[in-house]
């Protein structure tokens, strides 16, 4: 059995694609740190709870109010110019780049190289991240300002781990971002 071969395209992970278990399920392998990742910021991005979730709605109970069909809220990125994101890069397949796609089909995938700095070791080739579509933010907005948006504890828990295994350093830069102004609760769904 030969291994896939790798391509010079690398992803830009901000949230739980951090995560090495998030990221094996979408590509069907786990990536090796010695060869398929690396560690670095993206400049003139600034992570946000701003991403509106397409997926199935949610149902949750937070401060004595039910809620049901609510609308499920992620990660995502916005410009700004003087702000920094941490994550990391994993090399991908063409293969698992559709995959990747397919998973992030209402985020923008956006090219990033020239705006990546490493700590180690460069990768080569072409980097691009995914940035949340227009109508995935104004979703993000409609649900917020209906009181009817929330974060799911397990995604919460999923990247705060993610970054704790980066290292301390890298989880006290994650918990920089913007708080979310949306609950974070057990959410299930329909």
């Amino acid at each position: 059995m030969t291994a896939p071969h790798r391509s010079d395209t690398w992803v830009f992970g901000y949230g739980s694609l951090v995560s090495p278990t998030s990221i094996a399920r979408t590509i069907g392998r786990e990536p090796q740190a010695a060869t398929d990742l690396r560690v670095g910021h993206l400049d003139g991005y600034g992570r946000r709870w701003n991403y509106g979730s397409h997926g199935p709605p949610g149902n949750w109970r937070h401060e004595e109010v039910e809620v049901n069909n609510g609308l499920v809220i992620a990660l995502g990125l916005t410009v700004a110019a003087s702000e920094t994101c941490n994550g990391v890069a994993i090399r991908v397949t063409a293969d698992e780049l559709a995959n990747l796609d397919q998973r992030e089909r209402h985020y923008e995938r956006t090219d990033v190289t020239d705006l990546i700095r490493y700590e180690d070791l460069p990768a080569t080739g072409q980097v691009v991240t995914y940035v949340p579509r227009p109508s995935a933010i104004q979703r993000y907005e409609q649900g917020r300002d209906a009181g009817r948006a929330a974060i799911e504890r397990r995604y919460w828990d999923l990247v705060n781990g993610a970054f704790s295994g980066l290292s301390p350093e890298h989880h006290d830069q994650f918990l920089t971002t913007p708080a979310p102004d949306v609950p974070v609760t057990d959410i299930s769904f329909s």
